[in-house]
């Protein structure tokens, strides 16, 4: 459904409910043949990789039950002789395809010493899909609707919530991260592996941390990069992106400021802020072109998040403001449509409870269409589908932990609007974890995207096993120089580059 934005790659609830099978080659073990069926590879990704199918148990409370398919693929390792194992690859969603992980991560130093593992989740893709049904939009989008829009938005959100659970009610409740995280570890035996190394982006961090707190002995050196906060799962997880992107548009404000000479908007940052304002409003009643006020606050909150488009941003305001239609305007509203979710993304997300009165939702709408109008901050208060979930989950969330397993390493842009800044620290301190902090950085998933600095020091952990500092820095691209010029072609190839950065 295209009226709920994605964590950029977030998640459920977890809690381990005894299912914690070692390698799973006892007799009296009820899930041995999982753990022992024979894997057969054969080429996929037009034989770029090779691809395996898995069987599972849809419930692993009743495995004689059920059975769901998992597809896998792989990249060995291209340096055998220093081989040190898998590393299992999720990019995040919930919801996002992992087949063609190793892909991406092909020319990392990782991919020297281990064979990389990409999966499609249960529900996802080529593996045992989860469909919704779709449902006719109900409410006009709006980055800042009128009161009286509100009970469209929950009318909406109840329909998909329905329209879903009448197509995928039958396999629904058992698609969470515990089960994902059951599934790996099937992996891991049926690769004849007695451990797995892990990297996961956005939701993928917090699928890492459920895997580590109910399999602690099987996992080895992890990533976690651009993380989930452990205690805000899942709405206030949410609610934080639009703080998170207002304090963008507060930050590129502040240096368009500074700046007041080339860009004339403002000789302070509440200056800039209140043109923010004037073109938002000059929109609603005369747009330019196909530029709408919904579209210029997507924009406003795309721009401000990728340093190096700041000067773009910047003359795309100044473009409108004297009634021009802006061609960079237009392409970053549109990049903010990729931030979209799935139907696994609206089961997994319903994990956790979720308040039921709709009012607890319009009052926070209010709020946040007035303080988080900018990149879609309102839908991040809206009613999503877990307000009317129509499944109980089959587990209670828990605490995550980390009891058995190394050190690993999250991963923290300041600027990213997915998962906010805050979450990783907290989930750096709750595992006991290594925190890199990019500084002056936007990016949702900086490995393997062309930070240097974060690249050599996830190598020299993941390949050497030698840990970074406690707690360090990586500098995050730079802002741009302000008395260069820009193009509509700058905007499109920069944002062509953030593989991860809009990943559902």
């Amino acid at each position: 459904m295209r009226r709920y934005m994605s964590v950029g790659l977030v998640a459920a609830a977890v809690l381990a409910t005894g299912v914690t099978p070692s390698f799973g080659t006892a007799r009296s073990d009820p899930l041995a043949e999982f753990y022992t069926q024979k894997v057969t590879w054969s080429p996929c990704d037009e034989g770029r990789l090779e691809c395996a199918e898995l069987v599972l148990p849809l419930d692993y409370k009743r495995p004689a039950a059920e059975r769901i398919s998992l597809v896998i693929s792989r990249k060995k390792a291209t340096d055998p002789a220093r081989r040190r194992g898998i590393l299992v690859l999720n990019p995040g969603g919930p919801g996002g395809s992992g087949l063609g992980m190793p892909r991406f991560l092909a020319d990392t130093e990782v991919a020297e010493v281990y064979d990389l593992i990409g999966f499609d989740p249960r529900g996802v893709g080529r593996s045992t899909a989860l469909r919704c049904r779709t449902v006719p939009d109900l409410a006009t989008f709006d980055t800042r609707p009128a009161d009286s829009d509100f009970p469209k938005w929950a009318a909406e959100a109840r329909a998909a919530e329905d329209a879903c659970q009448r197509a995928a009610g039958g396999i629904r409740p058992f698609v969470n991260t515990p089960n994902t995280a059951r599934d790996l570890d099937v992996v891991r035996a049926a690769l004849g592996e007695e451990k797995l190394n892990y990297l996961g982006y956005s939701y993928g961090t917090y699928l890492g941390a459920v895997y580590g707190s109910l399999f602690p002995t099987r996992l080895d050196r992890n990533v976690l990069d651009s993380a989930v906060h452990p205690e805000w799962i899942w709405r206030e997880q949410f609610r934080a992106q639009a703080v998170a992107l207002r304090r963008n548009v507060e930050d590129w404000a502040a240096w368009v400021a500074q700046h007041h000479d080339r860009f004339q908007l403002g000789a302070t940052p509440q200056q800039v802020m209140a043109a923010i304002e004037q073109v938002a409003a000059a929109l609603v009643t005369k747009p330019i072109g196909y530029q709408t006020r919904t579209t210029f606050d997507a924009a406003i909150g795309v721009g401000t998040r990728y340093r190096p488009l700041w000067s773009d941003l910047a003359n795309s305001v100044l473009d409108l403001k004297a009634g021009k239609p802006s061609e960079t305007s237009a392409l970053l509203a549109g990049s903010a449509q990729n931030d979209l979710a799935s139907g696994v993304f609206h089961t997994v997300t319903c994990e956790v409870d979720w308040p039921t009165d709709v009012e607890t939702y319009f009052e926070d709408m209010r709020v946040f269409r007035d303080r988080y109008p900018y990149g879609f901050g309102v839908v991040r208060a809206a009613p999503t589908t877990c307000a009317f979930r129509t499944f109980t989950p089959p587990e209670p969330a828990a605490t995550l932990k980390r009891d058995g397993y190394p050190v690993g390493l999250v991963i923290q842009a300041e600027g990213d609007t997915q998962t906010h800044y805050d979450s990783g620290p907290a989930m750096a301190t709750r595992l006991g974890h290594n925190l890199i902090t990019v500084l002056d950085e936007g990016k949702h998933g900086l490995y393997g995207t062309g930070n240097t600095c974060v690249d050599r020091a996830v190598n020299r952990y993941m390949v050497d096993g030698i840990l970074p500092p406690s707690s360090s820095n990586c500098p995050g691209d730079p802002r741009p120089n302000p008395t260069q010029p820009t193009s509509p072609q700058h905007v499109q190839t920069y944002l062509n580059s953030q593989v991860l950065s809009t990943r559902p």
